[in-house]
């Protein structure tokens, strides 16, 4: 999560989604969870709901200082408010192991192979892509008047 100081300081970008060894390398799995990581940052600057029942007041009145708040509903109803991670996995252990043990890797892999297999991107629209030719047909005339 290495963008998020920059992005708590301001920066509007964070470069470096999907890469390897400082950018040598490239991994689509890398890019998805990148991607959560970003979105979990731009969540957290949009800030978190300071309310009683995001606090669990009652769930603190309830339980004491002491107590284990965990396992609590209130917890447990609250963990995801921060974010809404699709492979970050906050199962309990046991209940990982039940839903087959399957670590971030694998289901990022998934994902990947999916996406490989199944998107059909939407064609660009006949006049945006004429103006994108109109772009670039415009800029080869310029290179070419300058070499």
């Amino acid at each position: 999560m290495t963008g998020m100081l920059p992005s708590l300081a301001g920066a509007s970008v964070v470069y470096g989604s999907g890469m390897l060894e400082l950018g040598m390398s490239f991994s689509l799995e890398q890019l998805i969870i990148d991607d959560e990581f970003i979105g979990m940052i731009k969540k957290m600057r949009s800030g978190i709901p300071v309310t009683n029942e995001t606090l669990a007041c009652s769930a603190i009145r309830k339980i004491g200082s002491n107590g284990n708040f965990l396992s609590h509903k209130d917890t447990l109803k609250n963990v995801d408010l921060p974010s809404h991670p699709e492979f970050i996995n906050r199962l309990m252990y046991e209940d990982w192991k039940k839903a087959g043990s399957k670590d971030m890797a694998d289901t990022v892999h998934q994902k990947v192979s999916d996406i490989l297999k199944y998107y059909r991107p939407e064609p660009i629209d006949a006049s945006a892509r004429a103006e994108i030719e109109a772009v670039i047909r415009r800029e080869d005339k310029k290179i070419a008047s300058a070499l």
